[in-house]
């Protein structure tokens, strides 16, 4: 993995963890939710749901509040979830995807119009921001977990893609599908994960100047701050 700067977005992340903590257990509640909806509330029977409980668990939502919404689940008054991605093109040539779930796909295109409308940039075509982007699973693990060669073996063993020292920490990179298998594994080992995660992670970044960085940033901001959104990843250099 060559350069730092593709991962500025996971560091951008980091840095909020404690503010984004209430949108990882509202999008796992909706995952909770769209999953028994569509396949029943035994985990044993329904793969979606499996992986929602995992990812609840890796994410330490209190197992009262999986049990609510598995309850939750079973209302028909309870509206059904689905899954959005969109792409837009922010300022100086840089990419965004945004990642949301909602009840309510008229609001939530409406409100990506309204972010561009109020911050610039401009809601792109499917597939011409995400062929730059590759979505992964991420674990963080602070470095003094082990020394980078042994957690480095002890990652590709358990099924990593990639690892990286990264700052105060180490960088495990997975398949989607292998994020909390990998997660297990290497908690099984003793090591202690900071924080898992699926991550768009960019190719290839972009420079801006000044004026363009803080134009996207008012524009980063704007969307992570909607109700239905719950990631925004981007390609902007850091």
């Amino acid at each position: 993995m060559a350069g730092h700067s593709k991962w500025a977005n996971i560091k951008h992340k980091k840095g909020r963890a404690d503010a984004k903590k209430g949108k990882i257990f509202s999008r796992i509640a909706k995952e909770i939710i769209s999953a028994v909806k569509q396949g029943g509330p035994d985990p044993k029977a329904n793969t979606k749901l499996r992986l929602a409980l995992q990812k609840a668990k890796g994410a330490n939502v209190p197992s009262d509040v999986i049990d609510r919404n598995i309850k939750k689940a079973s209302s028909a008054d309870q509206a059904d979830f689905t899954e959005l991605t969109y792409e837009l093109y922010g300022h100086g040539g840089v990419g965004i995807i945004v990642d949301a779930m909602t009840d309510n796909k008229n609001r939530t295109a409406s409100d990506m119009r309204i972010a561009t409308n109020k911050k610039g940039g401009s809601i792109a075509s499917p597939g011409s921001v995400a062929f730059n982007f590759d979505r992964k699973g991420v674990l963080q693990i602070n470095k003094d977990q082990g020394d980078e060669e042994t957690l480095f073996m002890e990652a590709t063993d358990a099924g990593a893609d990639d690892f990286e020292a990264d700052g105060d920490g180490y960088i495990v990179v997975t398949p989607v599908e292998m994020l909390y298998e990998v997660k297990e594994k290497l908690e099984e080992g003793g090591i202690a994960i900071q924080e898992a995660s699926l991550e768009m992670i960019p190719k290839t970044t972009v420079a801006c100047d000044l004026s363009a960085k803080e134009a996207n940033q008012g524009l980063i901001d704007f969307l992570e701050n909607l109700d239905d959104v719950d990631a925004v990843f981007h390609n902007m250099e850091d």
